[in-house]
């Protein structure tokens, strides 16, 4: 196996094999997204539907079964929608490596040129530039116009995992709620449906901001505000519905 080696001030060499391999914070933005967002959702959504039934007046079973209710609903739209969504981009995603597959079988040099005068405009020398361009499309002519000219990543969207990851992610968080929810005596159960929404919002947000290298007391802060705004409206919703209803 070829090592590129530089010497250092001693005259020592180092081989690639010698550096570390870091994984950046962006190749996980995709799951991490879709993981935190399914689950403040569920947190969300469900600690809402519970203090808005609860601030109606209605009785313990009620409760429960809207918060059961919604968590189930929650998690299957989750599914439906990231399936529907990320679907609709694998589509795209392979009709524009269909037609670049085509436009290499047609206009090869024409494709190679293009490939060129990408790397110019990222700085390249002109000579450089059709160096690299020559060695890519020798090797993986699809591969480097996906990636340099399309923009697409080197796995496809898939439709089923993510609508799987978002149903799963939207479930757990809907259960701490309906946990707070039975574990707690009646008198008290919509302040620990509250609290406990809103610690594992702030936790979710914190979690969220350390895997991606973000200000954790900004994110803290922002899923718990958006959060408890959300059981407020839904409690003043619920109160007025339940006095009306009376």
């Amino acid at each position: 196996m070829l090592l590129l080696q530089s010497p250092n001030a001693s005259g020592e060499t180092f081989g690639e094999a010698d550096a570390p391999r870091v994984r950046h914070r962006v190749q996980r933005a995709g799951w991490l997204r879709a993981a935190v967002l399914g689950a403040n959702d569920g947190v969300v959504s469900v600690a809402s539907v519970a203090i808005g039934v609860i601030a109606s007046g209605a009785p313990t079973s009620f409760v429960l079964t809207a918060a059961v209710a919604a968590s189930v609903a929650g998690a299957m739209a989750m599914a439906a929608g990231e399936y529907v969504s990320v679907s609709s981009q694998q589509d795209v995603e392979r009709a524009d490596l269909d037609q670049e597959r085509q436009e290499l079988e047609t206009h090869p040099e024409s494709e190679r040129r293009e490939l060129a005068a990408i790397y110019v405009s990222r700085g390249l020398s002109t000579e450089l530039a059709d160096q690299v361009a020559d060695a890519l499309t020798a090797t993986d002519a699809l591969g480097a116009h996906a990636r340099d000219e399309l923009g697409l990543a080197a796995v496809l969207a898939r439709p089923v995992q993510a609508a799987i990851y978002s149903a799963v992610s939207f479930t757990a968080g809907a259960a701490l709620p309906i946990l707070a929810f039975l574990l707690v005596p009646t008198p008290a159960r919509a302040m620990s449906v509250v609290v406990g929404a809103l610690g594992a919002l702030v936790v979710l947000g914190i979690a969220g901001a350390r895997a991606g290298g973000a200000p954790i007391l900004r994110a803290a802060v922002r899923v718990g505000v958006g959060g408890g705004l959300a059981m407020a409206i839904t409690a003043g919703v619920g109160h007025l519905v339940g006095t009306i209803g009376a």
